[in-house]
């Protein structure tokens, strides 16, 4: 006869009693904070992207989001850690029906895993955790990460490069041009990776496309990408240019660059700040004299049957959001990227 509980039913702190004649089983105790549980992490108890439900519920979904809740690169306004929240509360606006373009939805293909726990006051600490865990899942699903602030692409990045086995095709929207040599004169943060991206072969600077750069900086670090020989279409170069007719020669120069590279497989990282102020004021280094939201999404569903692999979207800060425009942009346009990867080829014209 095993022995009883010499305390009262359920009362025994780290154990649980399963009946008089049951051993208690111990449980697992441990400290949340020492596996990383902040607070400001969502958990897959709140609504996923576009209502998802949890990994655990659908294990085999085609499409998973995961949020990566960081924000301790950041050179300016903080806040980002909150970004991936709101952009599945935003999301939930989207879940009940198609596309208006491509008529479909991705809403019965996706899971989400929640924000995944990782240290919070060390760089070189998170991007250690985050790849292992990253490679895990790529390994499964194509993947769509909500950020965080942009210092979290590189390790995706060299997990990407590790499954793929060759480097990568980059499309990056962005306000700034993230090839500095430094951040703020430490080795490394969220104005670095593509420069490093670049150095450690992840991606093909050739296959490197660079969309809404506007920010100031010095000529030889705002330049680099063309320099390594990719493309850059600067803010003043998309100004005017918002339907398909006006944007078609920029993603037929696009569609031939990343066709040179043979089926290379092609990643998109989105920073908000691409956008003008005016339509994503929620962000950490918001810069005037951006893209509106309908270049973006022109240019998402124009380019929509590239060969992607995965995208991050990146630095929604809600803190300094006015009326959820930030997170709602983010949302629309994660659902486009998702929508268009189901859509039938040849693209739409």
């Amino acid at each position: 006869m095993t022995a009883k509980c010499a305390v009262p039913r359920c009362a025994a702190p780290g154990s649980e009693n399963l009946g008089d004649n049951v051993a208690c089983i111990p449980l697992r105790v441990t400290d949340p904070m020492a596996d990383h549980q902040f607070a400001f992490l969502t958990s897959t108890t709140h609504p996923g992207f576009l209502n998802a439900p949890p990994l655990a519920g659908r294990p085999d979904a085609q499409v998973v989001v995961a949020g990566i809740a960081w924000d301790g690169s950041t050179t300016n306004r903080p806040g980002s850690r909150f970004g991936p929240y709101a952009i599945r509360r935003s999301s939930h606006m989207l879940c009940d029906g198609c596309h208006p373009l491509f008529k479909v939805s991705p809403v019965e293909t996706l899971a989400d895993v929640g924000d995944l726990a990782l240290p919070n006051t060390s760089l070189s600490g998170m991007r250690a955790v985050l790849e292992p865990l990253a490679s895990e899942l790529i390994a499964r699903h194509h993947m769509v990460w909500l950020g965080g602030d942009h210092s979290i692409t590189l390790p995706l990045l060299r997990a990407y490069r590790a499954w793929y086995d060759r480097p990568l095709a980059l499309v990056h929207f962005d306000a700034h041009c993230d090839t500095w040599p430094d951040h703020a004169g430490e080795p490394s943060g969220h104005g670095t990776w593509v420069r490093e991206a670049i150095i450690e072969g992840l991606v093909d600077p050739r296959l490197t496309v660079q969309f809404g750069i506007r920010s100031s900086a010095q000529p030889e670090i705002g330049e680099y990408v063309r320099t390594q020989g990719g493309l850059i279409y600067s803010g003043r170069d998309l100004r005017g240019r918002t339907s398909p007719a006006q944007l078609r020669d920029i993603c037929a120069e696009v569609r031939t660059r990343l066709a040179s590279g043979a089926d290379v497989p092609v990643y998109l990282s989105l920073d908000i700040d691409c956008l003008d102020p005016a339509y994503a004021p929620g962000t950490g280094t918001p810069e005037p004299g951006g893209l509106s939201t309908a270049q973006v999404m022109t240019l998402l569903e124009e380019l929509h049957d590239l060969d992607w692999i995965g995208m991050d979207l990146c630095e929604v800060a809600p803190p300094y959001d006015h009326a959820e425009l930030s997170s709602n942009a983010a949302a629309t346009l994660v659902w486009t990227y998702l929508c268009g990867r189901m859509a039938p080829r040849p693209r739409p014209v």
